[in-house]
């Protein structure tokens, strides 16, 4: 069963679109030739590669994109949570996410309103742990 992940938990890809995992290799490994290319190696990565592509297109790409977005709040959330945190890495996340959910909006589908109450929480994080941790020093002149 495909799925994917969100903060509200674990979404599973329509059972008539998701796939099996792939089969374990069971045939003995094979010598690598003396350039270093294995030709069934290749192929067994070939596959695997097809087989998640087949996967990728049939999940909605809004939730797809949910999903990035919600990688990009754990981006920034990890940024802040550093001692010292990093804020200037955490905006550049936070920009991106915000950048993706006020331009696509509804497109989102049933994600937007949960992408859109992350960004408002992760943007007040950034504004108090950023105020929290300036110095007199980082102040421009």
């Amino acid at each position: 069963m495909s799925s994917l992940w969100t903060p509200d938990g674990e979404r599973r890809v329509a059972e008539s679109t998701a796939s099996s995992p792939a089969p374990a290799p069971t045939n003995p490994p094979v010598e690598p030739q003396d350039d270093g290319f294995d030709p069934a190696l290749e192929a067994e990565y070939r596959e695997e590669m097809e087989r998640l592509e087949a996967e990728l297109l049939s999940a909605p790409v809004a939730d797809v994109i949910a999903n990035h977005c919600y990688g990009l709040f754990q981006l920034a959330a990890m940024h802040l949570g550093q001692q010292p945190p990093r804020v200037d890495d955490a905006k550049l996340a936070i920009d991106a996410l915000g950048a993706v959910v006020e331009a696509l909006g509804s497109r989102l589908g049933g994600a937007a309103p949960t992408l859109n109450e992350g960004l408002a929480q992760i943007r007040l994080a950034y504004v108090q742990i950023a105020a929290a941790h300036d110095t007199p020093e980082d102040e421009p002149s």
